[in-house]
């Protein structure tokens, strides 16, 4: 499985950077819990969730194992591409963290104490001792570890977590933060609000869609091609369900949910040749109420 997902995010062409108007917001999820299914994963719903309450939309995701080849390249091609990403886990400093030493290779650069993280980490360590002059000896071999989650990849910036002070950073665009759902939400609130709020709320986005009962994908795909060839800035897409009796209705039996999305402002004509042309097609449209 690993050796397959490996190939996808080396194979992954780089292109060139998209207009202000045209960003694409991805996701890498690392961890091999992830991927053994030890853990599940959280941070894509909670990213689609800060976007679309901006007016914006996550592009794709990618799930990568803790493989320092594999995460090296997924971020190669990842800078490459020109989005803006979000990446999880791995920026500890633990054996299995990988991701901060990754991402200054796939920059080739190098990682080096950032000073702002070194007062941020020693002021954890202060206050976690508590008065105990050995556990807030900056010197210990323990305290001297901690300050490896400090080590980021030459040019980066900090990013605050306010959950425990020990910062994530971000660099060319992309933005690093723990695998822990609940310091990682923050953080990546606070990397939109702060270096994005330019994007938000470009585009009246919408969303329409009907059910089709017993429908078939491939007697609807070339309407579906007709659509997004004749309507420029309007995605269709299909969502087939083998029916779930618990629903009842149209939904009991084996049905397809037909719609589009996009810009609102182009989506009246579109819908209206969905429609017919389903209908066209002899199928029975139900509205979803």
């Amino acid at each position: 499985m690993v050796d397959a997902i490996k190939k996808v995010e080396i194979d992954v062409p780089a292109v060139a950077e998209p207009s202000e108007a045209q960003r694409r917001f991805g996701l890498i999820v690392i961890g091999d819990e992830i991927l053994s299914g030890r853990r599940q994963d959280k941070h894509m719903a909670t990213l689609i969730e800060l976007l679309n309450e901006r007016g914006l939309s996550l592009a794709w995701v990618k799930y990568v194992a803790d493989d320092p080849e594999q995460i090296t390249a997924t971020l190669k091609a990842s800078f490459a591409r020109g989005d803006v990403v979000f990446s999880t886990g791995g920026i500890g400093a633990t054996p299995d963290d990988h991701t901060r030493q990754c991402a200054a290779l796939a920059l080739g650069t190098k990682t080096e104490l950032h000073p702002t993280a070194q007062e941020l980490i020693a002021g954890r360590i202060q206050s976690m001792a508590e008065g105990d002059p050995i556990k807030a000896d900056l010197s210990t071999p323990e305290n001297q570890q901690r300050f490896k989650m400090g080590e980021f990849p030459l040019g980066s910036e900090i990013i605050p977590n306010p959950y425990n002070q020990i910062p994530g950073f971000r660099i060319q665009e992309h933005h690093f933060v723990p695998g822990f759902p609940v310091m990682a939400a923050p953080m990546m609130a606070w990397c939109l609000d702060n270096h994005y709020k330019d994007l938000f709320h470009q585009e009246n986005r919408a969303e329409q869609s009907f059910i089709v009962p017993k429908g078939i994908e491939s007697t609807l795909t070339p309407l579906m091609e007709r659509i997004e060839a004749n309507f420029p800035g309007v995605k269709v897409f299909s969502l087939p369900s083998v029916g779930d009796a618990s629903k009842g209705g149209v939904y009991a039996q084996r049905h397809i949910e037909l719609g589009i999305k996009g810009n609102a402002n182009l989506l009246e004509s579109a819908w209206i040749a969905l429609r017919t042309g389903t209908q066209a097609l002899g199928y029975e449209i139900h509205d979803i109420s």
